[in-house]
């Protein structure tokens, strides 16, 4: 089957013909429909330092999935061959403490699909079993595959209490144009966006941002000070993994709000933590994956409900033989989602 490899430490990936993988006794095969592109993906291509100490090449890359189950291990239950099914990236073990106390996102012995083992740019991916999502019959499949990216999104939004809040998302890559469509659905009073490109910061409006600003082009804290009347913002979701748009975020967020980070900066941070964080006495979490199996449940009810909408950030498709272009795309800043279609 044709692949999208990480061949070989260093940039750039290479298209290669690599075996059918066989599922496991729990796995199953998937015959993939739509493989969409993530911040994680670009970290793998541009081989950057976090990307360096994690991966093993060779590897195929991917993890944001869908396609049709094809065939099942023979201790399989539950899901059977024809399923149309989303993939969750994460396999966790089930048995560390992390597992064992409802923290399976946390799991110490975590792999994910594209980075730790085989993933999903591909024409099939094996997985297990029980990281099959069902997925219904009528939803299209590029909106399937970015469900997994979805969830980092719903994850961190409800990492905070957004409800009736100034909410400022920084980044305005497709998980954070996410983040802004679920802040409004779960209630936020005002939702603020900042990015450094012009076509994301539509998107961003496109997607409910109150107000979107170019950090390139004006004082972001300024500006904001300014909109909110001097209040500044009860929560940041720091979606960017600039380190300038962190200190920006923190400093505009007042004394006694929250922020999460979703944001991966590839490399250490210099930050004043004294006067940014503790004197203002805020609440910081780190997210990572979405929790198990809660932020899948909580996203299938805004995505059925209708109370988001994730048309609007996939704006661009490729076959999978394309795939640098994809990518190119990607790292310009001037696309939404892209998805690859083998």
């Amino acid at each position: 089957m044709r692949a999208v490899v990480k061949a070989e430490p260093g940039p750039g990936l290479a298209l290669q013909r690599v075996p059918v993988p066989e599922p496991g006794p729990d796995e199953v095969l998937v015959k993939v429909k739509a493989a969409s592109i993530c911040g994680t993906d670009l970290h793998i291509w541009r081989w950057d330092p976090w990307a360096q100490g994690r991966l093993k090449p060779p590897l195929v890359i991917g993890h944001e999935v869908c396609g049709e189950v094809v065939a099942t291990g023979r201790d399989v239950t539950g899901v059977e061959v024809g399923a149309y099914v989303s993939a969750e990236s994460h396999v966790v073990c089930g048995v560390c403490d992390m597992c064992r106390t409802g923290k399976g996102h946390l799991c110490r012995n975590t792999q994910i699909l594209g980075v730790d083992r085989d993933g999903g740019f591909a024409e099939y991916v094996c997985i297990p079993a029980i990281n099959a999502w069902p997925n219904p019959p009528e939803m299209p499949p590029e909106i399937a595959s970015l469900q997994e990216n979805f969830g980092n999104a719903v994850h961190t939004a409800f990492a905070a209490d957004v409800r009736a809040k100034k909410v400022l998302v920084t980044g305005c890559g497709p998980v954070g144009l996410m983040a802004i469509a679920v802040a409004k659905a779960l209630g936020a009073r005002a939702v603020y966006a900042t990015d450094v490109q012009p076509y994301r910061l539509e998107l961003a409006r496109r997607m409910g941002a109150d107000l979107a600003l170019n950090a390139r082009e004006v004082d972001v804290v300024r500006a904001l000070r300014e909109a909110t009347e001097g209040e500044e913002v009860d929560v940041l979701l720091e979606m960017s993994g600039a380190p300038e748009a962190l200190r920006q975020g923190l400093e505009l967020v007042k004394p006694g709000g929250e922020v999460a980070l979703l944001g991966l900066h590839g490399r250490p941070v210099q930050l004043d933590v004294d006067n940014l964080i503790v004197f203002k006495g805020l609440t910081v979490r780190g997210v990572i994956g979405r929790r198990l199996w809660e932020t899948w449940y909580q996203a299938r009810g805004l995505l059925r409900s209708g109370a988001v909408d994730l048309r609007p950030i996939v704006t661009h498709r490729f076959p999978l033989d394309e795939f640098e272009r994809a990518f190119e795309l990607m790292a310009s800043g001037e696309c939404g989602k892209v998805v690859l279609v083998p």
